[in-house]
């Protein structure tokens, strides 16, 4: 037939065969003259389209695992928040040492970079938090890795106080919202519903327990080779954990077949069986879940009052964390090694994140920030006498225990509030806020210093912020829909 074309696209020998009687070859039959230079473009489309295929069949790859597909994410969230705090404050405000002892540097120019690095975050989260809702996890954490393994690297081509300042802050507005803030929270919640408090949770210790492993690494590092090849070896794993992220995170479960929690979808349509069962004996523990639209969320007063909340508790407790080092190292006269320790110490005793995980499914999470709050205002008076090496000891644990109850509770009431439909964009409006408290604690400290020789006054505003801060929680009530409309 004319026009007609039968070509095996696999098998380029059947374009010229010839039949064994003789004749003409069999192609020649088949293929219209006038389309000959069909066969050669077909033939590169079979190839182009081949190659994509397996390289849809490499990204859609993932491992099979004998647990809930969402607790390997959050292994891989945990490797990115590791990289990521090596350019946070906790980390960089126990080097700090090492940074200007070898520059020259002084103490407020170093807070000045951190600082302003996490007012820079704060520009960027709102933009994450709606690329989070939209596009999900999957590509922006392994950009993150990327983006700050560059940034980690460069520090090795540092001498001068503007280069530290552009990598530091370019490595601090990306690390945060995309490997330690936004994008990891936005993965626990879109994963879990029941262990949602417990994935939270997680997420929120992977930052201070990192933090507590690099700093003794980091010190350990820098006096054997240096803090700029330091951050060179954090750079060069930065950028190979790229790789594995793309091929191991996903979006949400839905996304690979699952549920969230890992229930089985199956029991839904048995609600006559022991799966079925269960399922339903834990939705009738668990209230429904709402999911609010960010607009809706913006629209309310609870929001706006965490929100400053939250600002007023982060700048306290980073003031506090940020000088601890260098304010014990004066008072109790410890030696580096000795105040590092504390900071480690108190870092890494965010465990107990873990116990706030579970105590927030019992308690109402505003109602346990609230007296965290009035706990962590004693701790701070207690630093006025501390003039021991076991005083300061005793601080840094009890002062983990609650600085880490306060990371992670805030999202944990964002959550019970609002739901997981806006969360990346709810939570990527509040991250400003925390920006802003981050950046000037971590600022306010060294000034404080500077221009008095003491840290005293530094201690008064953060008790005065963490008053404040319990004010603002009383009147955050949970929102009803259609109600607490902001003032026109």
């Amino acid at each position: 037939m004319p026009g007609l074309l039968h070509v095996e696209l696999n098998r380029p020998e059947h374009a010229t065969r010839t039949p064994a009687g003789g004749g003409k070859p069999a192609n020649q039959e088949l293929i219209n003259p006038g389309h000959s230079d069909l066969y050669p473009r077909l033939w590169a489309l079979s190839i182009t389209t081949s190659r994509t295929n397996t390289l849809q069949t490499v990204i859609n790859w993932r491992p099979q695992t004998p647990f809930f597909y969402g607790w390997l994410v959050l292994g891989m969230v945990a490797l990115g928040a590791f990289v990521a705090t090596s350019i946070a404050g906790v980390v960089l405000g126990g080097i700090q040492g090492f940074i200007f002892e070898d520059t020259g540097w002084s103490r407020s120019t170093i807070g000045l970079a951190a600082g302003t690095g996490v007012l820079a975050s704060g520009l960027v989260a709102p933009f994450v938090g709606r690329l989070a809702d939209r596009y999900g996890a999957r590509w922006l954490i392994p950009s993150g890795t990327l983006i700050l393994g560059v940034c980690l690297f460069s520090f090795i081509w540092v001498h001068s106080i503007w280069q530290f300042f552009v990598i530091a802050i370019v490595a601090r507005a990306v690390s945060q919202p995309l490997l330690i803030g936004i994008v990891p929270r936005t993965v626990a919640v879109n994963f879990f519903r029941r262990r949602r408090n417990l994935a939270l949770a997680l997420t929120g210790m992977f930052r201070p327990v990192s933090g507590a492993i690099n700093i003794q690494l980091f010190a350990l590092a820098a006096i054997a080779v240096g803090w700029r090849t330091t951050f060179q070896f954090l750079g060069i794993f930065s950028i190979v954990l790229t790789l594995p992220m793309i091929l191991i995170i996903r979006r949400q479960p839905e996304d690979i077949g699952l549920m969230p929690d890992g229930d089985d979808p199956g029991s839904l349509e048995a609600p006559g069986s022991a799966q079925g069962r269960a399922a339903t004996a834990q939705k009738v523990e668990m209230a429904p879940e709402e999911h609010w639209s960010a607009s809706d969320a913006f629209h309310t007063r609870s929001y706006w009052l965490i929100a400053v909340s939250t600002f007023l508790m982060v700048m306290a407790s980073t003031g506090i964390a940020f000088n601890i080092v260098p304010y014990f190292q004066e008072t109790a006269n410890m030696t580096s090694t000795q105040a590092v320790g504390v900071l480690s110490l108190s870092t890494s005793l965010a465990l107990a994140n873990l116990i706030w995980g579970y105590v927030s499914n019992k308690v109402n999470p505003r109602h346990s920030i609230m007296g965290v709050i009035v706990f962590m205002t004693g701790l701070i008076v207690f630093l006025f006498a501390i003039r021991s090496v076991l005083a300061a000891y005793i601080f840094g644990a009890l002062w983990g225990i609650g600085n880490g109850a306060l990371e992670v509770l805030i999202y944990m009431l964002l959550a019970r509030y609002f739901g997981r439909g806006s969360f990346g964009s709810i939570t990527g409006a509040l991250r400003p806020f925390e920006a802003a408290g981050l950046g000037l604690g971590q600022i306010f400290g060294g000034l404080v210093y500077d221009f008095t020789g003491s840290y005293h006054g530094l201690f008064y505003e953060s008790i005065c912020a963490y008053l404040l801060a319990v004010a603002f929680l009383f009147l955050a009530v949970q929102p009803a829909r259609g109600t607490q409309p902001l003032p026109s």
